[in-house]
C-alpha cells in the first residue's frame, strides 16, 4: 500500500526544509538561509500516533528567473500531482508578500487539498498576526515554529486527521529493507551524475543543471528493472574539504558519505574530458574502504578526442588502482549512449558479491595454485570461505607467506572462481 504524501510548498526561505526536519524529528533536509537551497524533491517518512506517511520537501514555487529555477518549479509541479495534502508555508516575520499570493494561486490551482501553515510563530504576539494570511484563500492558519517545535504536534494531529484512512499503519520493515539492490552514484560535482541517474530510472527525478553542487541531498529511487529491484541513490557531488562551503555543502557531503556506507554497489562517475583526478582517486579510496563492489563510468566519452582516449584510460587504471578490476564503462549520459550496459554490469557485480565457493573446490584451487607457484616460505594447509558480502576466505598456514604471494593467491582465486571486480578478503591463520 502506497503511503499518503504530504507535499510542502511555498516561496523560498520560509522554512520548508526546517519544517520537514521538525515533522520527521531529525535533520534530514539541508537547511540554509539562502534562496533556493532545496532543488530536488525529497520524500521522508514520518510516524505519528502509530501511523506513517511521507512528507515531500520541494524547492517550492520560484518565479522563473532562469533555467535552474524553472526546473525547480517543475519538480514541485511533479510532487503536487501525487499529493494527498499540500502544506502551503508562509513566514510570519515578513508578512504576506506578492510571492506568497502567487504561490497560493499555484497550489490551489492543482486541485489538491491545501492547508495554510504560518511558520516562525515563536510567541502569542506573532500568533495574532497570522490571520493576515487568510487572504491567500487557503483556510485558517496553522501556526508553528519549525525551529523551536512550537505547534508541531498540533500540525501533525491535523495532518493525520485530514489523511484519515489513507494513512498506512506501520506494520512493515523499513523501506530500505525491501530487497532492492542499493546502488550509490557518486563523483565530483558537475560530472553528470544526475543526468546519468535520470537516464537509468527513466524519469527526471533529480534537477539537472550545468552548475556544480546542484544536487544537495541524497535521493533514493527504487526501480523495477530487468535485473530486479534496484534502489538508486543520487548524491551530492563530493569536493575537497577546502572547497566545501561551511554549513550548506558540509551536510551534503556527509549525506553522500552515508549513501556510500549503505550501498551494495558504488558507481563512480568521472568526467572523461578531464580524466581521473586526485579527487577521483580519493573517492576511490573511500569506496574501497566501504568494501562494496564498484563500477567506473567515464561520462561524456563522445567529447573525448579519439587520439586522447588511450591516455584517459591509462590515467583511470593508474589513479584508481584501489578499485582493482572494477569495470570501466564509457557513456554519454545526455544522449544515453552506453548507459544500457550499466544494468547488466550491476547485476554481475551483485552476483559476485554474494558468491559462495564450495569447500572442496576452494581447496582444489589452493592445491593447484601452490603446485603452479610454491610459496618461498610457508605453506597453505587448507582454506575455508567464512563469509560473503564480500567473499571472505581464511587460509590456514604453516609458517608465514610474503605479501607478494598473498596477492598471487587472491588473483588466482579471483580468476578461478570468476569473481570479477568484487572485493575479496583473504585472511591468514598461522598454525
Amino acid at each position: 500500500m502506497k503511503k499518503p504524501q504530504v507535499v510542502i510548498v511555498g516561496r523560498p526561505n520560509v522554512g520548508k526544509s526546517s519544517l520537514v526536519n521538525r515533522l520527521a524529528g531529525k535533520r534530514l533536509a539541508v537547511v540554509e538561509e539562502h534562496r533556493g537551497v532545496t532543488r530536488d524533491r525529497k520524500a521522508v517518512e514520518v510516524e505519528w500516533r502509530g501511523v506513517t506517511f511521507e512528507v515531500v520537501d520541494t524547492g517550492g514555487w520560484l518565479e522563473a528567473g532562469n533555467d535552474l529555477e524553472s526546473k525547480v518549479s517543475r519538480q514541485a509541479d511533479e510532487a503536487l500531482r501525487s499529493a494527498d495534502l499540500v502544506l502551503l508555508v508562509v513566514d510570519i516575520t515578513t508578512g504576506m508578500v506578492d510571492e506568497d499570493t502567487q504561490a497560493a494561486r499555484w497550489a490551489l490551482k492543482s486541485g489538491r487539498q491545501v492547508a495554510l501553515v504560518v511558520n516562525k510563530v515563536d510567541d502569542t504576539q506573532h500568533e495574532a498576526l497570522s490571520w493576515e494570511f487568510l487572504g491567500l484563500g487557503a483556510g485558517d492558519p496553522h501556526t508553528v515554529s519549525a525551529l523551536h517545535g512550537r505547534g508541531a504536534g498540533d500540525l501533525l494531529d491535523f495532518i493525520v486527521d485530514q489523511l484519515g484512512e489513507q494513512i498506512e499503519v506501520e506494520e512493515t520493515a523499513d523501506a530500505d529493507d525491501d530487497g532492492a539492490l542499493r546502488v550509490a552514484i557518486v563523483g565530483r560535482p558537475n560530472v553528470g551524475k544526475s543526468t546519468l541517474f535520470n537516464k537509468l530510472i527513466g524519469e527526471e527525478r533529480s534537477v539537472v543543471h550545468d552548475m556544480p553542487g546542484t544536487t544537495r541531498d541524497a535521493i533514493d529511487t527504487v526501480v523495477d528493472t530487468e535485473v530486479g529491484l534496484i534502489r538508486f541513490i543520487d548524491t551530492a557531488g563530493m569536493r575537497r574539504r577546502a572547497k566545501t562551503e561551511a554549513g550548506l555543502e558540509t551536510y551534503a557531503v556527509l549525506r553522500s558519505l552515508d549513501a556510500l556506507d549503505r550501498a551494495d554497489i558504488a558507481v563512480l562517475v568521472i568526467d572523461a574530458t578531464i580524466g581521473a583526478t586526485g579527487q577521483d582517486q580519493r573517492l576511490a579510496e573511500r569506496i574501497s574502504a566501504a568494501g562494496c563492489p564498484s563500477l567506473v563510468v567515464l561520462n561524456k566519452w563522445e567529447l573525448v578526442p579519439v587520439e586522447a582516449r588511450t591516455s584517459v584510460l591509462a590515467s583511470v587504471g593508474e589513479k584508481l588502482a584501489f578499485l582493482g578490476d572494477a569495470p570501466v564503462m564509457k557513456t554519454t549520459a545526455t544522449s544515453g549512449k552506453g548507459v544500457h550496459k550499466i544494468l547488466p554490469a550491476l547485476s554481475v557485480a551483485a552476483s559476485d558479491y554474494v558468491k559462495r565457493v564450495p569447500t572442496g573446490a576452494l581447496n582444489r584451487a589452493i592445491r593447484d595454485l601452490q603446485i603452479k607457484q610454491p610459496a618461498p616460505t610457508g605453506k597453505i594447509r587448507y582454506a575455508v570461505q567464512g563469509a560473503t558480502e564480500p567473499p571472505t576466505f581464511t587460509l590456514f598456514v604453516a609458517g608465514r607467506l610474503p605479501a607478494t604471494y598473498m596477492r598471487y593467491v587472491e588473483r588466482s582465486l579471483r580468476e578461478r572462481f570468476e569473481l570479477g571486480s568484487t572485493p575479496l578478503r583473504v585472511r591468514v591463520r598461522v598454525e
